[in-house]
């Protein structure tokens, strides 16, 4: 049994989630995958996968196999691209995970761009505002917007984001427009959670941030919900510009506390190692960074 090979038929059946798509996938009968994984699992001398009618599951001794196959597949990769540097084409899967509102209003048209340029990257978009954890869910990357990094993370910077202050003129008709920072104590706010915690807000005053912990009438951990919230009159949003420009443009919201910027958001690809980036997961981030490099350009602000 040839190990290598072994390895990559298992890592794209756990990927496929069938032994006929990946022998498809393959160019193989279905019967060389399962004799390959029947064979692995002899020598492993533990059961990688339970197989039904309906579904393929893998144990826990499988998914602990498939993280450092995957790892010993990316070096491998890694070492050929290396070598081959200009003449490799990027070629395999890309597992991802994106904010939902930034992936849907951003990312989408530039996945999609991407794939046409690179057609022999096949692509697995995961969109969610939860927490993921990049080596347990097998990911290649995720984007975050976010501030800044946390302890112990492995980035690339591909753009940034600007946050605006934004509500209908009919809410600040009936409560008033803060004209400082410190006035939104009392006013009703529609505060962006995170990991559970609500997200202060943060301005630049007299040239330094200040950071406030008010009380938030509303908590989400979607920009959109806050917005749609935002655009029924129920308070101010603090929401960066991919959520905030469509309401400002199309439906009929201004931008409040211009004067006083708030910090721009990152647009950061985190990865799960700084060691090994295979080739397709290069291209990627190199197509994005060019992409996005931009991003923050577009706010807008009311006309003055």
């Amino acid at each position: 049994m040839n190990r290598f090979d072994a390895m990559a038929t298992f890592v794209k059946v756990a990927e496929l989630g069938s032994f006929a798509a990946a022998a498809e996938r393959l160019g193989v009968a279905r019967s060389v995958v399962t004799r390959q994984i029947a064979a692995l699992e002899e020598h492993l001398g533990i059961k990688l996968m339970v197989r039904t009618t309906r579904r393929l599951t893998l144990t826990a001794g499988g998914a602990a196999y498939l993280r450092k196959c995957r790892e010993i597949l990316d070096l491998v990769e890694t070492a050929e691209a290396d070598v081959m540097a200009d003449s490799l084409t990027p070629q395999g899967h890309l597992r991802i995970g994106v904010p939902l509102s930034f992936g849907l209003k951003k990312l989408v048209p530039l996945l999609l761009e991407f794939s046409q340029a690179y057609p022999r990257i096949t692509l697995a978009t995961d969109f969610t505002d939860s927490p993921q954890n990049l080596v347990e869910e097998g990911k290649d990357l995720l984007v975050r917007v976010a501030p800044g990094l946390e302890p112990g993370d492995i980035a690339r910077k591909l753009g940034t984001s600007r946050l605006q202050v934004i509500a209908t003129p009919a809410y600040l008709a009936r409560h008033g427009e803060p004209r400082h920072p410190a006035e939104l104590a009392g006013h009703a706010l529609l505060g962006y959670t995170y990991r559970g915690q609500v997200q202060p807000w943060s301005f630049r005053v007299d040239g330094e941030v200040e950071t406030y912990y008010p009380p938030f009438r509303l908590q989400a951990n979607n920009g959109e919900a806050l917005a749609e919230a935002a655009v029924r009159d129920l308070g101010i949003a603090l929401l960066p510009d991919f959520v905030a420009e469509d309401y400002l443009r199309n439906r009929g919201m201004v931008t409040l506390l211009d004067d006083f910027t708030p910090p721009e958001l990152g647009i950061w690809a985190l990865l799960p190692s700084n060691r090994y980036l295979p080739h397709r997961v290069r291209a990627l981030i190199d197509f994005l960074a060019q992409r996005l490099s931009g991003a923050g350009e577009s706010a807008h602000q009311r006309p003055r």
